[in-house]
């Protein structure tokens, strides 16, 4: 995957090969989060750094399982709100590591998805439970950035393969204009799914990684993954070495700060707008990071 690439590269940049002179062992949860605090029981007695890139619940989940081995987090929210850190400066205890605003981009994510469907009133919003800082992020966030749009949204829940069906089958039910699916790393696990039911059932959706796009999906707005890997990579060999960045020489190391992510992209796929068909002006495309023919 490009995102583990991305890590690894992170890692070689500060001086560590895995297989050489680092073991990285991966676990992928596919929504599972039920399995994290076993999972963590056992990665506390062995490992000497946890790394949750990408991951609220796995990143809270360590916090809670150690206040010693060092753990390098990737948060979609205020890492400080979430209870992760005493502050983004100096975040003291165990924990540091990016946070890439998966959600303060909800406004930018959904004026795009009006912009390309500028008739849609009605907006589904998909949030998983089972991730729980993920869903009640959205759940504050998403209302206010609708009413500033003048959109009115439906939120609808789903944490398994067989809700996202049933979640498809309301939205066609009560006629929504779009959907807007909000940031899981399950969700990213279906994403030919999405891709299958939107198309299917001829919903625009947009979501906040390329990956769905690259899966067929209509478009994404969000944090550059692998950036924002790269950088959890980059920062777990620094911890792994004791080594700090310049400008901290001399700092303790629960005194480096908490990075924020500064890379975001907007991607479309014009193959599932036609086929959707929706006519991309323009003035959206030249907004696009990559698009997709």
């Amino acid at each position: 995957m490009r995102i583990a690439g991305a890590f690894r590269k992170g890692l070689n940049e500060a001086g560590y090969v895995e297989g050489q002179n680092v073991t990285v062992e991966y676990h992928w949860l596919d929504g599972q989060y039920d399995r994290l605090p076993t999972l963590m029981a056992d990665l506390v007695r062995r490992v000497a750094v946890i790394a949750t890139p990408g991951s609220n619940p796995a990143s809270l989940v360590a916090k809670t399982a150690t206040a010693t081995v060092p753990i390098v987090f990737g948060v979609g929210e205020d890492p400080v709100k979430l209870g992760l850190v005493a502050s983004l400066a100096r975040p003291g205890g165990n924990a540091r590591g990016i946070n890439f605003f998966g959600h303060e981009v909800a406004t930018k994510r959904l004026g795009l998805l009006h912009e390309l469907v500028p008739k849609a009133v009605r907006i589904g919003v998909l949030v998983n439970p089972a991730n729980a800082p993920s869903a009640e992020a959205a759940l504050r966030a998403i209302p206010d950035a609708a009413r500033a749009t003048g959109l009115q949204t439906q939120f609808l829940k789903a944490s398994t393969s067989e809700e996202i069906e049933a979640a498809f089958a309301t939205l066609l039910r009560d006629r929504a204009d779009a959907l807007f699916v909000a940031g899981d790393a399950f969700f990213v696990s279906r994403r030919v799914q999405f891709a299958t039911l939107t198309a299917r059932h001829a919903i625009p959706a947009i979501y906040a990684l390329r990956e769905y796009v690259e899966a067929g999906g209509l478009m994404s707005y969000g944090t550059d993954t692998v950036s924002m890997f790269h950088q959890a990579g980059l920062y777990t060999g620094q911890i792994l070495k004791g080594a700090k960045p310049a400008v901290l020489k001399g700092a303790k190391p629960a005194d480096l700060p908490v990075m924020q992510s500064t890379k975001f992209e907007f991607v479309i796929n014009l193959v599932t707008a036609r086929a959707l068909g929706l006519e991309v002006p323009n003035s959206i495309q030249l907004l696009a990071d990559e698009v997709i023919e």
